[in-house]
């Protein structure tokens, strides 16, 4: 690579969740919704997309917008906004963006002749006889639509439930003829939601929301997020149509579920709804997901994680990291910015950033920052660092470091605890005062060799701002 890969893979000021990755020729392509900095909704941007060379997925190039959302001529005064999109290449060739707009049920189609050039408006998903999907008698509303193509025939499969809503059903796939718009078969129900799932395998993780195919080998692979939120799940069959065989949990944007170096259940980040797919890329597999940052669940940005694919199918959790796409730890030399923390908890834990859906800041947790507006190219930072508030980064490869130090503003009175594995022994204690503007505080310290996280907690009065730190 020719730098090193964080996460979130793009920049800090970048908020790019439901990511849907796709290679196409040398490249993968991230497609997502476009959520702001200090947002008020979900999704109030236009449709951005960024892409990496498969061999370098440090390289990240903003493409720019794709498609603008006054486009779909049912919103041309912008008043609704894009939900998480999806594309897949045609048997045509050219590329077919599906999405749907945040107070309709039917699914919008736009189409371009380049995976990441400017896509134009072509129409809606509907019946045969002209009749568009989600809105006939008995349809139930579209959402989140995710994409597979195999020869003429597209799959696309949509669904959103909530919490024990028993007049929706799940998840449902549809199948659409070469036009990419025509449907040839369906809707049909291939997955519940938690109100249908009791005495299924899918009880406990039934479908909520996100969903998304891929095919590895001659199975295939359906993601989605569960009635919990926070997780990405999956489900294998051996068609497109299903039946499907529930798999297991891939990730879960609070860490929940892996254990060894905490509890199982314990939340050490601050996790909400979660949406994402898996690629294959230069032979390696990853998940791609969403964090949720400045303390509410409107600002969220795309991360990835290495993952396994077993020879039987099956799919481990993987853990949260900073070092997703990096292909191993960082280098525990030089300086890294705070907001590629992967943990951020206090000594209260909680799943959720919030209670319910907020555009306003919990003040009782730590959170990442960025200073000015959304657009601002402002690298983030994390905020909120009360008594208790503990940052934590994996993972770096120690090799005789002697020296650390961090950067820190904000009214302070305490000290920062550095340890290098969660909840461990104290390595060092790095005193902080008061200071209106960024000041860098340096302790001599040998960190053990090998690969560690490192945590970083505060403990005094007042309340800090973290930017950077530094291994010498």
């Amino acid at each position: 690579m020719k730098r090193n890969a964080f996460n979130p893979y793009l920049p800090s000021w970048e908020y790019i969740p439901d990511g849907e990755p796709h290679v196409f020729g040398d490249r993968l392509y991230v497609y997502g919704s476009h959520d702001m900095y200090n947002g008020y909704v979900f999704c109030m941007g236009d449709y951005l997309c960024y892409s990496a060379p498969v061999s370098d997925l440090s390289d990240w190039r903003c493409e720019g917008v794709i498609y603008e959302k006054t486009r779909d001529p049912m919103n041309r005064d912008g008043t609704m906004n894009l939900f998480a999109p999806d594309v897949t290449q045609g048997s045509d060739g050219r590329f077919y963006l599906y999405y749907v707009l945040d107070k309709l049920p039917v699914v919008s189609v736009a189409v371009c002749d380049e995976p990441a050039g400017t896509y134009e408006f072509l129409g809606y998903v509907h019946y045969r006889d002209g009749m568009r999907l989600g809105e006939r008698a008995g349809d139930e509303p579209q959402f989140d639509p995710g994409l597979l193509t195999e020869g003429d025939l597209t799959y696309l499969y949509t669904g959103f439930a909530g919490k024990q809503d028993r007049n929706r059903h799940g998840a449902m796939v549809s199948v659409l003829g070469r036009d990419m718009l025509t449907l040839e078969q369906g809707p049909q129900f291939i997955m519940p939601n938690d109100a249908h799932a009791g005495g299924t395998e899918f009880e406990g993780h039934a479908f909520y929301e996100a969903p998304s195919m891929r095919t590895f080998g001659d199975r295939y692979y359906f993601v989605y997020s569960s009635e919990l939120m926070h997780e990405l799940c999956y489900a294998v069959s051996d068609s497109p149509l299903g039946p499907f065989r529930y798999g297991g949990v891939i990730i879960s944007n609070a860490d929940i579920g892996i254990a060894g170096y905490k509890p199982a259940a314990l939340p050490v980040a601050y996790g909400a709804n979660n949406h994402g797919s898996l690629v294959c890329a230069a032979g390696q597999y990853y998940i791609f997901y969403h964090r949720h940052t400045n303390g509410c669940w409107y600002s969220r940005q795309g991360c990835a994680e290495k993952v396994s694919l077993n020879a039987d199918g099956s799919i481990p959790q993987v853990e949260l990291t900073s070092c997703g796409l990096n292909g191993g730890p960082l280098a525990a030399k030089g300086e890294y910015p705070a907001y590629i923390a992967c943990n951020l908890f206090t000594d209260t834990p909680s799943v959720y950033i919030g209670e319910q859906p907020s555009y306003a800041a919990d003040q009782r947790f730590p959170r990442i920052m960025q200073d000015g507006r959304d657009g601002d190219e402002e690298e983030g930072y994390i905020g909120n660092m009360k008594d208790g508030a503990t940052a934590g980064f994996k993972y770096f490869d120690f090799r005789g470091v002697q020296h650390f130090a961090i950067t820190v503003r904000g009214y302070t009175d305490g000290f920062f605890d550095i340890r290098n594995s969660y909840r461990g022994p104290v390595l060092a204690s790095i005193p902080v005062e008061s200071s209106n503007g960024w000041k860098r505080y340096d302790a001599n310290l040998a960190f053990p060799d090998g690969m560690h996280p490192l945590y970083l907690s505060y403990r005094g009065a007042g309340t800090g701002t973290l930017k950077s730190f530094c291994f010498g």
